[in-house]
């Protein structure tokens, strides 16, 4: 089971026979009833237990166990809020659209505690490494929700998701703009039968102008946006691509924070909004605060950006690559203690920070030349000695096995019924008071359909046909 045991206690319709309790997330327990129907579990019945659904079984040596539909530690960080608990978000995307920023935004939310369902088309399911027929990208991106197949050009699945919006706070879709109109799953659709809804549009390059309908990736928006040249350095060489999306996952995370600022103005005053998120104004922020200052005072615009070193702060030594970074007067003299360099003190190229701006590819280049004479474990130890920030430059093997991340507790495991033993990292923010957890692994396509549309309100013969 995906946790437990939780609790050991006297149960209704027990007596005084203890009950080992298992947590589950909420509306999987038809899952689990399913599962052990059909490994022949005995003695399965359904009942409820301090407010909780539960499904109660045997186990061959006699315990008695159930499962309880809740979080595994009581509490999310919407807990206590004005705001359902059984409701939460529907996200909607289409196929070979785009790469994680509705997952990205999703996957944040819902570790949060805050999750409905997602109708599916995630490309993630196709891409990167596999096994057990999911993919690592899938796996990585699309923890703790349910997958809802549904097909959109079907008037009655239109209608379906529409009872499923009913049900929510919040709905996430990032299609092409203009399509979910053309759907019937727009905003006017979805606010037509739940006014206080806040509908999410997640887009490439916003709802308007020259680029609003072109497909776009995350190449395009880096290229579109300048980020190529701010890697490059400067406007003259080759411009770089940042060798991961950077735009797609800083818009998810745009993206929920807009959701959790609308959420609080919903529980603070019922109404619903409106979010608007798109990848190139989410990059072009994300931008402005260090890599824009040619462009800030108006009418003192730089005509061309220059790079400030054409040195990366790597650097080699005898054996691996460290990074060494020296920013004020006082780590530059400790520097100069650990390198045994008493002449740079009186050096006046270095003599202020202005002036070390001034060099900077001399200053590191001399800094290359010292850190060349020995191995990489010698000047880190000498280096920290000296109170120098500086640290090894890891692979991602090398990474999620170093002490600070374990120290962290970065790295998470679990067991995916499918995928099997999944390494994977927590979300970065932890709570003291409402930790979050991996409630449910990643969903196979579709595999909770009946259950959520069931939880909507449909009937048996409702559902029948609907799947994609």
């Amino acid at each position: 089971f995906p946790y437990g045991p939780r609790a050991r206690h006297g149960a209704p319709g027990v007596g005084e026979v203890g009950v080992t309790e298992f947590a589950v997330p909420r509306g999987s327990l038809g899952y689990w009833r399913d599962r052990l129907t059909n490994a022949g579990v005995a003695g399965l019945s359904e009942d409820s237990a301090f407010g909780a659904k539960r499904l109660c079984f045997d186990a061959p040596d006699g315990d008695n166990f159930a499962l309880v539909e809740d979080d595994p530690r009581g509490r999310t960080p919407w807990t206590g809020a004005d705001i359902p608990e059984e409701a939460g978000i529907l996200g909607f995307h289409g196929a070979r659209f785009r790469l994680d920023d509705g997952a990205a935004a999703g996957e944040l939310l819902r570790f949060m505690g805050y999750q409905k369902a997602e109708t599916e088309g995630d490309l993630t399911r196709y891409v990167s490494t596999s096994r057990g027929g999911f993919t690592a990208a899938f796996v990585n991106n699309n923890r703790n929700k349910r997958s809802l197949g549904l097909n959109l050009k079907d008037p009655k699945a239109v209608e379906a998701l529409k009872a499923v919006a009913k049900t929510c706070d919040v709905v996430v879709q990032n299609f092409r703009p203009g399509v979910v109109d053309r759907l019937g799953v727009g905003e006017a659709a979805m606010r037509a039968v739940k006014p206080d809804i806040i509908y999410v549009s997640i887009s490439g390059f916003g709802e308007d102008g020259p680029y609003a309908q072109k497909p776009v990736y995350d190449p395009l928006v880096q290229a579109l946006s300048g980020l190529t040249t701010v890697q490059a350095g400067n406007d003259e060489d080759r411009p770089r691509l940042i060798r991961t999306i950077v735009p797609d996952k800083l818009t998810g995370m745009a993206a929920a924070q807009a959701i959790t600022a609308a959420l609080l103005h919903h529980a603070k005053t019922g109404e619903g909004q409106h979010v608007k998120v798109n990848m190139l104004d989410t990059i072009m922020a994300f931008l402005w605060g260090s890599d824009m200052g040619g462009h800030t005072f108006v009418g003192d615009e730089l005509p061309k950006e220059t790079a400030q070193s054409f040195i990366d702060l790597v650097y080699e030594t005898q054996t691996d690559f460290i990074t060494v970074a020296v920013n004020n007067d006082k780590q530059w003299r400790n520097l100069i203690e650990a390198f045994e360099k008493p002449e740079w003190r009186e050096d006046p190229r270095f003599a202020t920070p202005q002036a070390r701006s001034e060099n900077i590819n001399i200053r590191l280049g001399l800094i290359q030349e010292v850190l060349k004479t020995n191995t990489a474990e010698h000047w880190l130890a000498h280096l920290d000695a000296n109170d120098v920030p500086c640290a090894p430059v890891l692979t991602r093997r090398e990474a999620i096995r170093h002490g600070q991340i374990e120290a962290n507790g970065t790295v998470i495991y679990s067991e995916h019924p499918e995928a099997g033993r999944l390494r994977q990292s927590r979300p970065a923010a932890t709570f003291s008071k409402t930790p979050t957890d991996i409630r449910m692994t990643a969903p196979a396509m579709a595999a909770h359909t009946a259950e959520v549309l069931r939880e909507a309100g449909l009937s048996d013969d409702d559902i029948e046909g609907l799947t994609a």
